[in-house]
């Protein structure tokens, strides 16, 4: 009997959500008060469970932020849970049940997983808690939203920027980093360095073709159109993008397709001194410094296109809670916690390296006194997020970088990219328009 009583407690013990725990920090109240205990013995804390996909040092810098929330008080308990394969099991659980609490979001997804509804709107925890969206960045924002409600909170921002070489640079004559396309053009001529046949240093990186959309918007334009339905740069602006890297690529021969891949495995071709700028994010940056002296290396906001526009995409992620989330209140205080909390904000920049979404955090002097970081925050007030349709990231990945990937090797021309990327994107945007 003793036995049967004991289970029957552990089993009504925060078995309820907690009434209304998003406010104002009461979550601790509610926890304690839905416990199943009248007797006055210690509420059992809530338990919540976070799912993610980083693990080696990403899951540290997770369980690091779970360990301090779960110190910082004594009615919620998170558990960081590693998945692979995050997506599909989330979106199974989602219907069959075993949804975890907590869900760390490629933001990017939203407006295709958002139509599912497996995702709970955060709106009205903002609301109750006071929270100024004003803090956060609007573009961060307006990924994790879809039809006018908001589905989460910005972890992370990121923005590409040019790095570059400063002894490379200084030894071709270049005394600064360029500002804009022309600048690039010519301190590429300068920087590269061609024996016979064979590319030896390469002035500028041409890698990725992904960055087209980074392009687009330093020539002026934009990748879809105004009412979001099909793609906007077969025309003036994606001719002057193709353009310019015809230029650079068959003209001007400061790269050379394949050559980072052609170093062999492993070898970063920016880090050993064969290229002497490239766009890439902040996450490299804990890289490069790790050279030393062996790595002078500078960063310096996009330069701008042929009319004087900046552009940049920003990225990162976000914490969601799902749906079928069993404590969806007490989930909201551990993302308010980590998010919207300035002190718990920088912890987490401390701790990965990041920079975070919420503004106040960025007036610290470890962001304010490091040279590093402010090319990406002047980057990041122009950054744009990608156009939110459901089909953006197939029509990207399935009708315009192979096109581009053809272009780039010669074996197609330009007005031929364009044609065959809009017709072909324009009707994968049309399939994946509704969201089943």
């Amino acid at each position: 009997m003793v036995l049967m009583v004991f289970t029957a407690a552990c089993s009504n013990s925060g078995g309820n959500n907690g009434g209304n725990s998003a406010n104002g920090g009461n979550a601790g109240t509610n926890a304690g008060t839905n416990s199943g205990n009248s007797g006055g013995e210690a509420a059992k804390p809530v338990d919540l469970t976070f799912w993610g996909d980083w693990g080696g040092e990403g899951q540290k810098q997770f369980e690091t932020m779970v360990d301090a929330f779960n110190k910082s008080q004594d009615k919620i308990r998170v558990k960081y849970v590693l998945q692979q394969d995050m997506i599909t099991k989330f979106l199974t659980a989602a219907t069959s049940g075993g949804s975890p609490d907590i869900l760390f979001w490629d933001r990017w997804r939203t407006s295709l997983y958002a139509p599912k509804n497996v995702l709970h709107p955060v709106d009205e925890y903002m609301a109750k808690d006071g929270l100024n969206k004003d803090d956060f960045y609007g573009e961060a924002l307006k990924e994790l939203s879809y039809q006018d409600k908001l589905y989460g909170l910005p972890l992370t921002v990121d923005a590409r920027a040019l790095f570059y070489n400063k002894k490379i640079l200084a030894d071709a004559g270049v005394t600064n980093p360029p500002t804009t396309w022309d600048e690039l053009e010519q301190a590429a001529i300068k920087t590269t360095k061609w024996n016979g046949s064979k590319l030896e240093v390469a002035g500028f990186s041409l890698a990725d073709n992904g960055l087209f959309n980074m392009y687009l918007q330093q020539a002026g334009g934009q990748m879809m159109n105004a009412d979001n339905t099909k793609t906007d740069f077969n025309n003036d602006k994606g001719k002057a993008v193709l353009q310019y890297w015809d230029k650079l690529l068959n003209q001007d021969k400061v790269y050379k397709v394949g050559f980072e891949t052609g170093l062999g495995e492993g070898t970063d071709a920016f880090a050993t001194g064969k290229l002497a700028m490239l766009y890439t994010g902040p996450w490299m940056l804990s890289t490069y410094k790790k050279f030393g002296k062996d790595l002078d290396f500078g960063v310096a906001t996009p330069p701008a296109g042929p009319n004087g526009d900046k552009g940049s995409v920003m990225g990162g992620f976000g914490l969601v809670i799902p749906e079928g989330a069993k404590h969806k209140e007490e989930a909201w205080e551990f993302i308010k916690w980590w998010t919207a909390n300035k002190d718990n904000a920088l912890l987490w920049a401390k701790t990965s390296l990041n920079i975070p979404g919420y503004k106040p955090a960025l007036e610290d002097p470890f962001f304010k006194d490091d040279p590093f970081w402010k090319p990406f925050l002047d980057t990041l007030e122009f950054a744009k997020i990608r156009p939110q349709h459901p089909g953006y990231s197939v029509m990207e990945d399935d009708a315009l970088r192979p096109n581009l990937e053809l272009f780039q090797q010669g074996k197609q021309k330009l007005e031929d990219t364009l044609n065959k990327a809009q017709q072909r994107g324009d009707q994968v945007l049309s399939d994946n328009a509704v969201v089943k």
